[in-house]
């Protein structure tokens, strides 16, 4: 069973007790928005091409005026360039240019062996991070200190966030919670910037 999300606190460098709506699981290389968005644009740019074609030849379309067929012109051209431009922004750089990060990252809560009640259990996760920046987007290029906080329970991703402190509801047994201080292309630092517990839920 993958525990879910229940919500997330203050932003980066912030541990304070409020704990606010939950963020989803967002952007960076290889989702859905990503791999979409160029196959998008080359429509768009096909149909605003044969519109402002056929009006600037008097072929069809008699009735847009032809400054706006220009205009279809020119954005058609735009969107050819952002369909090539795009999945170079979102992708991760390569393996072997992964910058290498100074940054600390270490579990406040919970503790190692710790034994939380309930069937499921809210679990509040509360991290330290040092040496390192949160920053609420996605881009290339990379900075060695700046990123996002992946949160990995018992080897699935269950959190993309952009704070240090979340609750998550978990079912009983032993897990191991793995936070991970990511790139900002959502990719690992070289070598991976990680904290590790283990604990338990019992009903």
């Amino acid at each position: 069973m993958r525990p879910a999300v229940a919500g997330i606190g203050d932003d980066a460098g912030l541990m304070g007790p409020a704990l606010a709506t939950a963020v989803p699981l967002a952007d960076g290389a290889g989702t859905t928005a990503a791999q979409g968005a160029p196959t998008f644009l080359f429509l768009a740019a096909a149909i605003l091409g044969w519109v402002a074609v056929g009006r600037l030849r008097g072929r069809r379309f008699a009735r847009v005026p032809t400054p706006l067929a220009w205009a279809a012109a020119g954005l058609s051209v735009a969107c050819v360039a952002a369909a090539l431009i795009i999945p170079q922004l979102l992708s991760p750089a390569p393996a072997g240019s992964r910058p290498r990060s100074t940054a600390r990252l270490a579990f406040v809560t919970p503790q190692p062996g710790q034994v939380l009640r309930g069937a499921p259990a809210t679990v509040d996760v509360r991290l330290r991070l040092a040496g390192g920046r949160i920053v609420p987007f996605t881009s290339t290029p990379l900075v060695p200190n700046e990123g996002h906080v992946h949160l990995i329970l018992d080897g699935a991703l269950v959190s993309m966030t952009l704070a240090l402190s979340q609750q998550l509801s978990v079912p009983p047994g032993t897990h191991t919670l793995v936070a991970q201080f990511v790139a900002v292309d959502h990719a690992p630092f070289a070598p991976p910037v990680l904290a590790r517990v283990t604990f338990r839920v019992e009903p």
